[in-house]
């Protein structure tokens, strides 16, 4: 989803902060590497992707070795825009593309209260674990 703002993410491919996050936490639980390692910066087809399309086919990767998820819990930090008002169709979005229940996917968005370089609006950050079971 876009969030309008005067600000934007820069990066090889969208540089969605919670998506890559939450890829890597998928890629983790099932022990196979990390998103750079899935989709590098060096290979040109990832230049500009979406991550929804990343998160997509690691998705696919999953279902493939047979794991269903269970929960992933993410933190996206950021100063501004303010997110809160977002998280559910985050959450929404999310769950749709890894065509699990939106209850399976928690979102939660936090500041820094001005401190560092995402509170003087530098940057952003985001965190997400997983939890998987053997399908």
């Amino acid at each position: 989803m876009e969030i309008l703002f005067e600000k934007g993410l820069e990066g090889y491919s969208d540089a969605d902060v919670l998506l890559h996050a939450i890829i890597d936490a998928i890629l983790g639980a099932m022990g196979e590497g990390d998103i750079g390692q899935h989709f590098p910066s060096t290979d040109p087809r990832y230049k500009g992707i979406s991550s929804s399309k990343l998160l997509k086919e690691v998705n696919e990767i999953r279902k493939g070795k047979g794991f269903e998820i269970e929960h992933i819990d993410s933190t996206i930090v950021a100063e501004r825009p303010k997110l809160a008002p977002h998280v559910l169709q985050m959450e929404e979005n999310i769950a749709k593309v890894l065509e699990i229940d939106r209850s399976k996917v928690n979102v939660k968005a936090k500041s820094t209260e001005g401190l560092g370089f995402i509170g003087q609006g530098q940057g952003m950050a985001a965190y997400a674990v997983c939890l998987l079971k053997s399908a």
